[in-house]
């Protein structure tokens, strides 16, 4: 399905910008309508998917090998309302969303850490792949929604 690192960050660069989008409609219809219910629905689905949004950047940036600084905007831009989007045109113009998934490893040194042979393991392996990680973005979520929101609770 997600044949290229890019086709994956760009899908979930989008993916965050639309829950931007809900969650400040919610936030509009619960200051005008008194639908405060639709704040809670949207800022899960916000939050669920700036989880995969960030997994998907530390996938991608270790995959491609990208310098922390890339790494940092790519996660920071998702605090930013609709700067996920932005940040996907740059890091595609940079160049930091070519080629494809690292399957094999090659000489360079950085192929022989543990970190990167279980990458290799995992992404040659996608449908398992994916569903570790979609439960542990779950879990992830499900330990944040017992925390509470950010700045508590109203």
């Amino acid at each position: 399905m997600f044949s290229r690192p890019s086709l994956l960050f760009r899908t979930f660069a989008i993916a965050e910008a639309v829950s931007w989008t809900l969650l400040i409609a919610a936030l509009v219809l619960r200051a005008t309508a008194d639908l405060a219910l639709l704040v809670t629905i949207a800022g899960g689905i916000h939050g669920f998917v700036f989880l995969c949004y960030v997994a998907t950047s530390i996938l991608v940036a270790k995959n491609n090998r990208w310098r922390w600084t890339s790494t940092a905007v790519a996660i920071v831009a998702a605090i930013v309302p609709y700067a996920t989007i932005p940040v996907e045109i740059v890091l595609h113009r940079r160049g930091r969303l070519a080629g494809d998934w690292r399957l094999r490893a090659t000489d360079d040194p950085r192929d022989h850490r543990w970190h990167d042979r279980l990458m290799r393991v995992l992404l040659r392996h996608p449908r398992a792949f994916a569903g570790i990680a979609a439960a542990s973005i779950v879990v992830v979520f499900s330990v944040l929604l017992v925390i509470g929101p950010p700045g508590g609770r109203a």
